[in-house]
This record gives structure tokens, sequence and C-alpha cells, in this order.
């Protein structure tokens, strides 16, 4: 009975690590000419404030930080709701920028990433599944 009960509790300290080390959500697209990489710090992200960081690469790989970056993020209007749209800036910070999304309910939302660089802007877009 105590090796049952050890093995118990050893299984659930080893899954109670793996959900501590869990990675942030991460995802790599293309906006023109540009690499950038999107993380949220919730894997999945969740209801209320996350955090994004993204990160933005020219074609030689050299880092961009004198873009100005908007995140333009929403859920498409269902039975019984209207649309909900928001908007939030991010600032440089390192060789990335840095945002907090607040996402209210559950569900399918969008986000579009807006790159303005030397008068031309370009967009990443996505789609996340809020829990």
């Amino acid at each position: 009975m105590k090796r049952i009960i050890a093995i118990l509790a050893a299984a659930a300290f080893l899954m109670a690590s793996g959900l501590a080390l869990a990675k942030d959500y991460e995802l790599t697209k293309k906006a023109g000419n540009y690499n950038v990489q999107i993380n949220i710090d919730k894997n999945p992200p969740v209801t209320g404030i996350n955090k994004m960081t993204v990160a933005i690469k020219d074609a030689a790989g050299k880092e961009i930080t004198d873009a100005a970056v908007a995140i333009d993020y929403g859920m498409p209007a269902m039975p019984g709701m209207g649309a909900m749209n928001y908007k939030t800036g991010a600032s440089v910070k390192g060789d990335s920028y840095q945002a907090t999304i607040n996402f209210s309910m559950s569900g399918p939302w969008f986000v579009n990433i807006k790159i303005t660089r030397g008068g031309k802007t370009q967009t990443v877009k996505l789609n996340v599944d809020i829990k």
C-alpha cells in the first residue's frame, strides 16, 4: 500500500513539474520580408491578461527595433453577442516588442499584429483559441 501511495505521489509531482515548465505559446510567421516570432506567456492562452512578445527580424536575420507595432485583436460576432474589437500598442524592450492582451472570454479570437516601418505596413494574422 505504501508503495502505491509513493508511486502516485511521484506521478503527481512529475505532472505538476511538467505543467510548471510548460513552454510559452510560440508561433513564427512571415510578414513581407520580415520573420516574426510571437510568444504568449500562457500555453494555451487564457481568459484574462496574457503577455505577448513580438520579435521581428529582417531577411538578413537582423532584429528590427525601430518599427511601430500595434496589435488589433477581437472575437467575431456570434448569435446574441456583438463583435468585440480591441487595440493595444507594443513597446520595445531589448530586441523585441512587449504588449499586454486581455482576452475577456474563452473561445476563438483573431490577433492582427501591424508592423509599420519606413512608411510601409505589414500585418501578421493569427487565430488563437482562448481557454
